[in-house]
């Protein structure tokens, strides 16, 4: 009698590529961590080893607490010049290593860890491959005052923007600002279209991944991780 095994869960993946991401962390390292549920997998995982990470920074005030439970310390980015690796997770990923980031509201703080690393790793289940970027809604965290007049660039683009609520309120990032997700937007060029929102008056930090793109994603696919380099 043969036996079928059943197809491993969303979240057995996300285990699986937070335990894979542990071959890119070296004795000693200094390491940035991301934010979110995948990465919650990986300090779990990073568990198992901390007595070799010297210590972390981390891109959410949720992330640090976890790795302050777990034993590792949690450094302020202003006090690392550098960091060998980033690890972090991603809403969508193209073919180049092009991400949409921002959907758990820590994409500021993402970005700035993730500028300090030579290497971006991100760990990711299928579901967040795609060809082209903007099916899931863009996250930008803007400065409030600048809300309305953001969305109406954005309609001029196609997109429709809305403010992300917690509770019927605004939510609030850890760095005290809004956000507004964007739906409908069909990002073909991310490295143009990242450096232009970049430079609208009130846009904090544009949740397109392209100028801090990944180095290699560690996908999650039900025969196993697949190791995407770019």
């Amino acid at each position: 009698m043969t036996t079928t095994s059943s197809p491993l869960t969303q979240d057995e993946l996300k285990a699986m590529v937070g335990q894979a991401a542990l071959r890119y962390i070296a004795p000693g390292d200094i390491v940035g961590v991301g934010t979110g549920s995948t990465v919650n997998k990986f300090i779990d995982a990073l568990a198992t080893m901390k007595d070799q990470v010297r210590a972390a920074v981390s891109s959410s005030e949720a992330s640090t607490a976890r790795l302050q439970a777990i034993g590792i310390p949690v450094l302020d980015a202003n006090a690392v010049e550098q960091l060998s690796v980033y690890v972090d997770g991603a809403d969508e990923i193209d073919g180049h290593g092009y991400m949409i980031k921002g959907g758990g509201a820590a994409l500021t703080r993402e970005k700035i860890v993730a500028a300090l690393a030579q290497r971006f790793v991100c760990i990711a289940d299928e579901s967040k491959r795609v060809a082209t970027l903007g099916q899931f809604p863009l996250p930008v965290e803007v400065i409030p005052m600048a809300a309305q007049q953001i969305a109406r660039r954005f309609a001029a683009l196609g997109g429709q923007a809305t403010l992300r609520l917690k509770d019927g309120q605004p939510l609030v990032t850890d760095n005290g600002q809004h956000i507004l997700d964007v739906h409908g937007l069909r990002i073909t060029d991310p490295l143009a279209f990242e450096s232009a929102v970049n430079q609208w008056p009130g846009v904090v930090t544009v949740g397109v991944f392209a100028h801090q793109k990944a180095s290699v994603c560690l996908l999650g696919t039900a025969s196993g991780v697949e190791t995407l380099t770019y």
